[in-house]
């Protein structure tokens, strides 16, 4: 089959290269545009751009999907089955309905739970202990497409976003070849969603990232996981400076003391919450880079009865 491949960060680039290695007949690669990255802003091309062009797979990076040219393009590429992992973009009808085998989606999620754009980091924040892969058959609703295959893949006490994205990535390039061999064989099923089963996994925004210290300690603590390393959780140190969190754990310190309010700077920053109490071990202070607690504290930037807010 020509398979034309649609996807854009790390995520995307495990399944790529599964592909790629598994000798399957890639022929094309749509990606999102060049971004600016870093203090200089330098135009930085995605993962899969990368790796498509050291394989020399011809890398398409159309502003729309959805106008005369890429029509004309998906026209010319004629691909046998469209593979969409992580692209960033919602696909029009047109694409979706165009190849003989289907538009095939690789979702980080047990489906019809956390559908979205932040299943991963959703799971972990809600305190799963269990999330997963979903192969599906695209259709034009968000991720409501017939199912295909899943898997599942348990989620640790202290595993991370960047620990959960990586073992489903990996989990994703797998389950992807055999859904491809499925449908390639004639023995691929379709499983419809049950729709009120369905959670949604909507975006990060910065207003998911403040930390509410009068939760429960467990709900702080997965709230940190499910944003580290990346965009974390933060909150205000007396000052009104932002004081970013990258790794905690749950504390058996007791204390009376009100929520948000520092009761030990014993290793790390420990802090009550509505319930129990969470040590911070690694931040990131404003204008900062990453260090350990301990550091923070050494530098005298917090003491014993600051309110964190």
């Amino acid at each position: 089959m020509k398979i034309l491949f649609m996807g854009t960060p790390d995520f995307a680039l495990s399944s790529l290269r599964a592909l790629c290695e598994a000798g399957e007949n890639v022929v094309g690669v749509v990606t999102q545009t060049d971004k600016p990255k870093g203090r200089g802003y330098e135009l930085t091309p995605p993962p899969v751009k990368v790796y498509a062009t050291e394989r020399g797979i011809p890398v398409y990076q159309p502003k729309t999907l959805r106008d005369d040219a890429f029509d004309s393009l998906l026209r010319e590429i004629d691909p046998d089955m469209i593979i969409v992992v992580a692209f960033g973009k919602i696909l029009p009808e047109n694409v979706i309905n165009y190849p003989k085998y289907g538009c095939i989606n690789v979702h980080g999620s047990l489906l019809p739970k956390y559908r979205g754009a932040a299943p991963m980091q959703r799971a972990i924040i809600d305190g799963e202990k269990v999330t997963g892969i979903t192969t599906m058959y695209m259709d034009a609703g968000l991720d409501t497409g017939d199912m295909i295959q899943k898997r599942e893949v348990e989620i640790g006490s202290e595993d991370n976003f960047e620990d959960i994205h990586d073992a489903l990535a990996e989990c994703g390039a797998k389950l992807l070849l055999e859904t491809v061999n499925l449908i390639r064989e004639g023995r691929a099923e379709r499983t419809k969603q049950n729709d009120a089963e369905m959670t949604y996994a909507a975006k990060i925004e910065k207003s998911d990232c403040l930390i509410d210290f009068s939760l429960d300690a467990q709900r702080v603590h997965d709230l940190i996981r499910g944003l580290s390393p990346m965009p974390l959780a933060f909150t205000h140190t007396p000052d009104g400076k932002i004081l970013k969190v990258l790794k905690a754990r749950i504390s058996s310190t007791k204390s009376d003391a009100p929520a948000g309010t520092v009761i030990s700077l014993e290793g790390g920053i420990t802090v009550k919450c509505g319930e129990g109490a969470i040590e911070l071990l690694r931040v990131l202070p404003e204008g900062k880079g990453r260090m350990d607690a301990s550091d923070f504290i050494r530098g005298r930037k917090i003491s014993l009865g600051d309110i964190l807010s």
